[in-house]
């Protein structure tokens, strides 16, 4: 059979480049299929370099709540990068957009920019351990938080299924054992594993057993508070409250990372959507309009602990970037149109409504808030990573090849979220539920 452009290009990829791509989940190795290769996207339709077109609902991660190419950010990045593409001396961009941040986001009053989700929560997570003086950190499995060391621990993500190590043998209480996991990539050395507790999501009570042995030690909790990188799995009623309290209690610092949350389920955010406010909040994808870029930000007197005021040392080459800054801007600016936020829930909920119905009976479980969603192929609810991992990965492999067959490209992982942006039209939503509907009964 004839090798497609795609193919051939990713052949001569994997001579270059480990594995042929720069992000492991990009080889759609989990899929059983071979990656595409882009040459545009526009509003919500990719075209690959065979110039086969797909309605995209991966949207490069989340980050085109806007659709792709949208007029208004490509005419602010393109002024900018006229201007210079980096100077590495302030700009007062910067500043505009750290104010459009902190009018959106409730619990901010400060931020700081820098290129990556990772950079972001590291530096948050810096900031926490220095203003507790602690070291522990509580993760949950399946929440995926960057590739830093500290948080390879029961990873979500393209993480998923890699496994360096076993649970470290130590002399921990019942309570530690608990929480401890083996990192979740080669590399990372068990020294890090011994400062990350990592138990399962939406368990509240086994929150409280680690805190109650060890909450004098423990800097942080960080949570997506709608994980997204396990699928989507929304939060029992009351535990996003209870993790709230228990930080009050215990003086540890609330970090909600909302890299891929920020600014899709409102401009304040899940931290709007669900009324709990964090000490420190990181953001990314949105907020960089396509661009590198990605934010950290809280409580002032957290965030007035780094350099040059205190002595948490952050910098970046490329933090906040002019373009970057500039599509930011315009992104968020765009969020301030009367309805955007009505009409975008409006269409996601009328789409998962369809598809609940098409799916009754055949043991298939959506997972949905807003416009972010996940198929689960399981006859039981999915509330966490045990139930994520438990499900049928090789149907939902089966199931995105079908899709991608027909013209729709969805997350490439059973372990991500699909998105909705405003770019979506109702034809193409409607192609899409028709594609869904064939290959379900299929």
């Amino acid at each position: 059979m004839q090798k497609t452009l795609s193919e051939k290009a990713y052949n001569e990829a994997s001579e270059f480049i480990p594995g042929g791509v720069n992000s492991p989940v990009r080889a759609l190795r989990s899929v059983g299929a071979s990656p595409l290769f882009i040459q545009q996207a526009k509003g919500a339709v990719l075209t690959d370099i065979d110039n086969r077109r797909y309605i995209d609902f991966c949207l490069s991660w989340g980050v085109h709540l806007h659709g792709h190419a949208h007029p208004a950010i490509v005419r602010a990045s393109v002024d900018a990068v006229k201007r210079g593409s980096s100077y590495g001396i302030p700009t007062t961009a910067e500043t505009l957009l750290a104010r459009l941040v902190v009018e959106s986001v409730p619990s901010i009053r400060k931020v700081r920019f820098v290129s990556s989700g990772t950079e972001a929560v590291m530096s948050a997570i810096r900031l926490a351990r220095a203003h507790t003086g602690r070291d522990l950190i509580l993760k949950f499995d399946g929440c995926y938080h960057g590739h830093a060391d500290h948080l390879l621990v029961a990873a979500g993500s393209g993480a998923v299924g890699i496994r360096a190590g076993g649970t470290p043998d130590d002399a921990a209480s019942s309570a530690t054992t608990v929480g401890r996991s083996g990192a979740s990539s080669a590399g990372v050395p068990e020294a890090f594993v011994r400062h990350t507790l990592s138990i399962p999501f939406n368990d509240l009570e086994a929150v409280k057993l680690v805190f109650r042995e060890l909450g004098n030690q423990i800097a942080a909790i960080i949570t997506e508070p709608l994980p997204a990188n396990m699928g989507v799995i929304p939060p029992a009623p009351g535990f996003l409250q209870g993790l709230r309290d228990i930080c009050n209690q215990y003086g540890s610092v609330l970090i909600f990372d909302e890299v891929i949350t920020g600014f899709r389920l409102g401009r304040g955010g899940a931290q709007e959507h669900f009324g709990i406010r964090p000490d420190l909040t990181t953001l990314g994808k949105i907020i960089g309009g396509g661009f590198p870029a990605a934010a950290f930000g809280g409580k002032a007197e957290i965030m007035d602990r780094l350099a040059p005021l205190g002595k948490v040392y952050q910098a970046g080459t490329l933090s906040g970037n002019p373009v970057a800054m500039a599509a930011g801007i315009r992104t968020l600016q765009l969020l301030q149109e009367e309805g955007f936020y009505n009409r975008l829930e409006q269409k996601s909920q009328q789409f998962g409504d369809t598809i609940r119905e098409f799916i009754r009976g055949k043991d298939i479980q959506l997972n949905q808030v807003g416009s972010l969603f996940t198929l689960f192929f399981s006859a039981t609810p999915v509330t966490g990573f045990a139930d994520a991992t438990a499900s049928d990965t090789q149907r939902f492999a089966r199931f995105f090849r079908a899709m991608l067959g027909r013209g729709i490209y969805l997350s490439p992982s059973a372990f991500e979220a699909s998105f909705i942006s405003a770019a979506h039209t109702e034809r193409q939503l409607a192609q899409t539920l028709d594609a869904l509907r064939l290959v379900i009964d299929k």
